[in-house]
C-alpha cells in the first residue's frame, strides 16, 4: 500500500505587535538667574584666562640690530637738525670753557645772557685770575650757585695762567685737572673748540639713549663708553649735539612730544608722552615751536630767532 504523503506544515499567523507608547521627552527645567549667571561665568572663563595670559616677550635685540637702529636714528636726526650746534655763545676756547662751567644747573640761554658783561670785563685768563671775587659773583649771579662758580672759573683762570701760558689745553687729561672741569665740560671744549671728537653726556643725552635702549647705564662714563661703541669716532661730537637738540625740543623729560617725533617708528619707548599729533605740536620748544633759541648770536644757518639779551627779559 502506498503511504500517504505528509501534509505541509500549517502557517501560523504572526503574533500581532503590541503598540509601543511614545517615549516621553525629558522634562524641561528652567534655569534660575543664579544658574544662568554661573553658566555664563564658566563660558567666559577661558576667554578671560586667555586675555590675562602674558604676551610672549619679543626676542632681545641683537648687537647688530642695535647698531643699525642707533645709526639710523642718528641719520634721521641729522636731517631734522642739520643746523645742530653748541648752544653756548663763544668766540674762543677760553670763553667756551668758562661758559660751559657756568652752564651747570642752569640753561644755556641764561649763560648766554650773562657772559657778554663777564667777557667784556675779563677777556683773558690773566684778567679773570686777577679779578675781585665779589665783582665776579655779581656778574654771574643770574646763573645760580654764583659763589661756587666764581671759585671754579677764577681757579681755572689761574691754572691756565700759571700752568698753560694763558692758553686752554687741547688734551683731555689736562682739561680735567682744571677746577670745575669734568669729562662732560672737557668734551664740549675739545669737540667744539679743537675738533677733537667726544661725547657730551648731559642729562638730556643720558635720558634719550636710555629711552632708545642704547644702554641701561646711568653712570655718565659708562653711558659714554656704551654709546661710543655704537658709532664711529668721527660722529661723536655731532651726535651729541643732535641728541641734546632733540631732548630739549621734542623728547622732554616729563612729557615727550611722541606724536611730533620724527624718529617715533624707531623708538621703543614711543607712547610715554603725548601721541596725538596736534597736542604734541604744542609741546615743541625753541625753533621747533616757533620760539627764540638759546643763543644771542646763533649760526647763520639757524632757522629760529635769536634769544633776547638779559635786559630785554
Amino acid at each position: 500500500m502506498r503511504e500517504p504523503s505528509p501534509r505541509p506544515p500549517e502557517k501560523r499567523p504572526a503574533p500581532a505587535r503590541r503598540p509601543t507608547s511614545p517615549k516621553k521627552a525629558p522634562p524641561v527645567t528652567k534655569k534660575t538667574p543664579a544658574a544662568a549667571a554661573s553658566a555664563k561665568k564658566a563660558a567666559e572663563a577661558p576667554a578671560k584666562k586667555a586675555a590675562k595670559a602674558p604676551a610672549k616677550k619679543a626676542a632681545p635685540e641683537s648687537r647688530t640690530a642695535l647698531v643699525r637702529r642707533a645709526r639710523r636714528i642718528n641719520r634721521e636726526l641729522a636731517e631734522v637738525y642739520s643746523y645742530a650746534h653748541p648752544e653756548l655763545d663763544f668766540e674762543n676756547p677760553f670763553e667756551l670753557l668758562v661758559a660751559t662751567v657756568l652752564s651747570a644747573q642752569t640753561t644755556d640761554l641764561r649763560v648766554n645772557q650773562t657772559t657778554p658783561r663777564l667777557f667784556a670785563k675779563y677777556p683773558t685768563p690773566e684778567d679773570l685770575a686777577a679779578a675781585v671775587p665779589e665783582e665776579v659773583e655779581e656778574l654771574i649771579r643770574p646763573t645760580g650757585f654764583f659763589r661756587a662758580k666764581t671759585k671754579s672759573i677764577m681757579g681755572l683762570a689761574k691754572a691756565l695762567r700759571d700752568d698753560f701760558g694763558g692758553e686752554v689745553p687741547g688734551r683731555l687729561d689736562d682739561l680735567v685737572k682744571l677746577p670745575g672741569v669734568g669729562r662732560k665740560t672737557a668734551f664740549v671744549v675739545l669737540g667744539n673748540a679743537f675738533g677733537v671728537p667726544g661725547l657730551t653726556v648731559d642729562t638730556h643725552f643720558g635720558r634719550l639713549v636710555r629711552r632708545w635702549k642704547w644702554t641701561e647705564e646711568t653712570d655718565p662714563e659708562k653711558v659714554e663708553a656704551a654709546v661710543a661703541s655704537l658709532f664711529p669716532k668721527s660722529e661723536w661730537t655731532m651726535l651729541s649735539h643732535r641728541v641734546i637738540f632733540h631732548g630739549r625740543r621734542i623728547c622732554h623729560s616729563r612729557k615727550p612730544a611722541c606724536g611730533a617725533c620724527p624718529i617715533a617708528p624707531l623708538c621703543p619707548s614711543y607712547g610715554e608722552g603725548e601721541t596725538d599729533p596736534e597736542k604734541a605740536k604744542k609741546l615743541l620748544k625753541y625753533e621747533m615751536g616757533g620760539f627764540p633759541g638759546q643763543r644771542l648770536k646763533p649760526p647763520a644757518d639757524y632757522p629760529g630767532k635769536p634769544a633776547p639779551p638779559l635786559t630785554a627779559g
